[in-house]
């Protein structure tokens, strides 16, 4: 599935039906009085959010959307049937913005919330409602009201428990293969992944979820690789996965690099708690290992895990530190 995480889109409300300007006509009733019924009130537009979607792809197709209008009265005093509401699903972690894509609206957090965004217009008045002492045969009626109608943007942040982050070819999407149902694009060359990809890990009868963010290099919050795209959706990340490949010369300086990034982009993003791990364990012997990373420990202070996605032992071991760092 195509990933997508902006979209405009215009919604329309429904228009409320018009009132009836009817009388009464039985036989042997010469004069009835008035019996016209009010117009039915207009749908309205509902988004909801929907926890099994992950993008805003549909909205590239589609984009405009109507509720239905209220039906107009009718004699004997019936009222107009109401249109139906409009539902729109969109992923848990969707905003909705002004058309200025500045102003928020309503941020979706959670699955299945609810957010009336456009009203439907209510339906006009019939002639029976004109009735007085003064007029027993009023044809006045009421047109019905109209829909609330804008344009409005829809922005997605991807909520994970675990974002991957790494300089490209680190092995984000393989580890996230690995350790989930998800099938990433995997290539050995760099911005294999372009679009962030979703997956859910299991442990003691505990879900994890990650989010394998593209890869991301020094300049990205100016735009450099594929930019600040995907910064925004670390920041609903709990904890920051840093995967660094053991087979890099400068392991110091490429975590430095994302660090970097990830503060230029938005200090709070540096402020997240992050495990970091070494990848390609597999490739070296201990003792290779120890004096690549001699350096790194000297200078970085937290703690450090040496994996290779190929162990199984190693997955297991990954996803036991990822749910201490989620239930804390």
């Amino acid at each position: 599935m195509k990933f997508l995480d902006q979209a405009k889109i215009y919604i329309k409300a429904g228009n409320g039906g018009s009132g009836s300007a009817s009388f009464r006509r039985e036989k042997f009733i010469e004069y009835g009085g008035p019996d016209g019924g009010d117009g039915g009130n207009g749908g309205s537009v509902i988004f909801v959010s929907e926890r099994n979607l992950n993008t805003l792809i549909d909205f590239r197709y589609s984009q405009h959307f109507k509720a239905e209008k209220g039906q107009d009265g009718s004699k004997r005093n019936k009222t107009g049937a109401g249109g139906e509401d409009l539902i729109i699903k969109v992923p848990v972690g969707t905003q909705i913005y002004e058309e200025d894509n500045n102003t928020l609206i309503y941020d979706f957090v959670k699955n299945n919330e609810k957010y009336l965004i456009a009203t439907g217009g209510k339906g006009g008045l019939g002639n029976v409602r004109f009735k007085s002492s003064t007029n027993r045969a009023p044809k006045k009626k009421t047109k019905g009201k109209l829909g609330e109608e804008f344009w409005i943007w829809l922005q997605l942040k991807v909520i994970a428990d675990i974002g991957i982050v790494g300089l490209p070819n680190a092995g984000k999407s393989s580890l996230l293969a690995a350790l989930t149902k998800a099938r990433p694009k995997i290539a050995s060359y760099p911005f294999t992944t372009l679009d962030p990809n979703l997956g859910v890990a299991y442990y003691d009868n505990k879900e994890i979820t990650l989010a394998d963010i593209p890869g991301l290099v020094e300049g990205a919050h100016k735009g450099i690789g594929l930019g600040d795209k995907f910064l925004r959706h670390i920041e609903r990340c709990k904890v920051l996965l840093h995967l660094i490949d053991l087979s890099e010369e400068d392991l110091l300086g490429n975590y430095k690099k994302i660090r970097n990034e990830l503060s230029n982009y938005d200090k709070n993003l540096s402020k997240k708690k992050e495990i970091i791990f070494f990848n390609k364990s597999d490739l070296f012997d201990k003792k290779d290992i120890d004096v690549k990373i001699k350096t790194f420990k000297n200078k970085i202070k937290s703690k450090l895990e040496i994996i290779s996605i190929f162990s199984k032992k190693d997955l297991l071991k990954i996803k036991k530190i990822l749910l201490k760092h989620v239930s804390k």
